[in-house]
């Protein structure tokens, strides 16, 4: 553990908790700094050629959005 980190862990779990949630929102306000590495561009290029030689494989966000819910 890195001596300036070394107060984060003294934090409620409810204060941890948020500080996770800010942290994620920062990172999510510049997502073209996320890098993407070899491996993830090879593997959406797999999975958009599969797609298009067969549209019926797989599920639209909406859809799988729903059946998620109704599971919950």
């Amino acid at each position: 553990m890195k001596p300036q980190f070394a107060a984060v862990f003294e934090l409620t779990i409810s204060d941890k908790l948020q500080l996770l949630e800010d942290l994620w929102d920062s990172i999510a306000e510049t997502p073209e700094q996320l890098p993407i590495y070899e491996w993830q561009k090879k593997e959406l290029d797999l999975r958009k050629e599969n797609y298009q030689h067969n549209s019926t494989v797989g599920t639209s966000w909406e859809i799988a959005k729903q059946r998620i819910s109704q599971q919950l």
